[in-house]
């Protein structure tokens, strides 16, 4: 290629003129002016090495604008249900389900008969079928929005016995107090916060009582001199306990012994539980109610049930994930870390003259999502400089790792295999050092 005047590299468009094009000029302000320009930036580049006529590069950059909407990420943070990036990632078979629900569906008809059918039947027969320790089951649109029900639909106007040890926060300033009583309850805080006996619950007790709310503080512990009172023996207060396990799992995993289950948590005597569907079941936002049947179809009638119904969408995935539990929430929970440092080595070794910049680490994973706070998860990760972080973060194939000590882990446990190229591509478009 010659550098005379015809030379392409001479006849670049400026960037603030591509900038002015009323389709990028849009796009800047939905997808943010970094990320077009970005886009813009690669259509010039093409102009430079000859691939584009410069008055190809406007629609080329147009062409390349990604969609408006949220991005796909790699999650090489090695936090298993990170609640920043939508907690746990859908299964194969959930994305499908979920595509096949996108048109008409029989959510709530009887193909049979012709009649309207109960909504989400199929979910709630998977429910029933997972967890046969519960006589019926509802869902709504999340976790708290299940304990917003129950604690209306069982005792707006009256109270709910609790202890002031699991009075939480749950993320992002909301605090379990504050929501449930702006249902009109009103909360009678019982024992310490360290330690609650049975007497103290008991002594609470009287007419205006609607039920025991027993809490699992899933997002952080307390040690030491504490007490705690189990479900099984609050079951022997004579008034519904109503257990709020959080993460979702539906029976119990040897891999998080301390993480109540619904299952166990029913047998334990609980008249109702709560928990969410995007933690450890692996599944879509959603909130969980399995129990009593009496009760559940008392929550299932009641007019706020209506305002926290879920879609056709979400119920779709969900029954696809009770149906089928082998879901990428399980897979890197159960990850081996022989395999993961394998991974790491590979990707090291076909980063080749960037490779030398590159570590491989033993590094230690967390489940996240307010879920088992004191378990951690032996695993292996790339080690890259720090100025990696910002570039991976923002690039065309965003991959998010964590910062240690100035250097940035990229923790393969989350990422799916098949995503490894991804990976390591990205770091191969991250500029030299000067």
């Amino acid at each position: 290629m010659g550098d005379g005047p015809t030379d392409p590299r001479r006849q670049v468009p400026r960037t603030d003129t591509l900038l002015a094009d009323p389709r990028l000029a849009a796009a800047s302000a939905t997808l943010g002016r970094d990320r077009v320009k970005a886009v813009v930036a690669r259509a010039q580049e093409r102009v430079r090495r000859g691939e584009l006529r410069p008055d190809e590069a406007r629609d080329a950059a147009v062409a390349a604008l990604p969609a408006a909407g949220p991005r796909v990420v790699l999650n090489a943070t090695g936090v298993v249900l990170h609640t920043n990036l939508g907690r746990a990632p859908l299964s194969a078979a959930a994305v499908a389900a979920v595509v096949a629900a996108a048109g008409h569906t029989d959510v709530e008809l009887d193909l049979t008969t012709g009649r309207r059918a109960r909504r989400g039947r199929d979910a709630l027969d998977a429910l029933a079928a997972a967890v046969p320790d519960a006589d019926a089951a509802h869902v709504v649109n999340n976790g708290a929005a299940a304990l917003v029900l129950a604690a209306t639909a069982l005792a707006a106007g009256r109270e709910i016995v609790v202890s002031r040890g699991e009075l939480v926060e749950i993320g992002d300033g909301f605090r379990l107090p504050d929501l449930l009583e702006s249902t009109g309850a009103r909360l009678r805080e019982v024992g310490t916060t360290n330690r609650t006996t049975l007497a103290d619950y008991a002594a609470a007790l009287g007419p205006q009582t609607g039920f025991v709310l027993k809490v699992h503080p899933s997002n952080f512990r307390v040690t030491g001199f504490t007490s705690a009172t189990p479900v099984r023996q609050l079951a022997t207060l004579g008034v519904p306990v109503v257990a709020d396990i959080g993460s979702g799992l539906l029976t119990a995993d040897p891999l998080l012994p301390d993480e109540p289950d619904a299952a166990t948590t029913l047998r334990a005597g609980a008249a109702l539980v709560t928990a969410s569907g995007d933690k450890l079941l692996g599944g879509p936002q959603a909130g969980l109610l399995l129990g009593d049947v009496e009760l559940v179809e008392k929550l299932r009638r009641h007019p706020l049930a209506r305002a926290l119904r879920v879609d056709k969408l979400t119920l779709a995935a969900l029954a696809a994930t009770v149906h089928q539990p082998d879901t990428p929430t399980r897979a890197a929970l159960h990850a081996d870390p022989g395999a993961l440092r394998n991974r790491v080595e590979r990707l090291r070794d076909r980063l080749g003259a960037d490779g030398r910049k590159a570590e491989v680490v033993p590094a230690v994973a967390v489940v996240g999502g307010g879920g088992a706070p004191g378990v951690e998860l032996d695993s292996w990760a790339l080690s890259l400089p720090e100025r990696y972080a910002g570039p991976l973060r923002t690039g065309e194939q965003p991959v998010l790792g964590r910062v240690v000590r100035g250097r940035l882990l990229l923790d393969l446990r989350c990422v799916p295999a098949d995503a490894d190229e991804a990976v390591r591509a990205a770091v191969l478009r991250v500029p030299g050092d000067d």
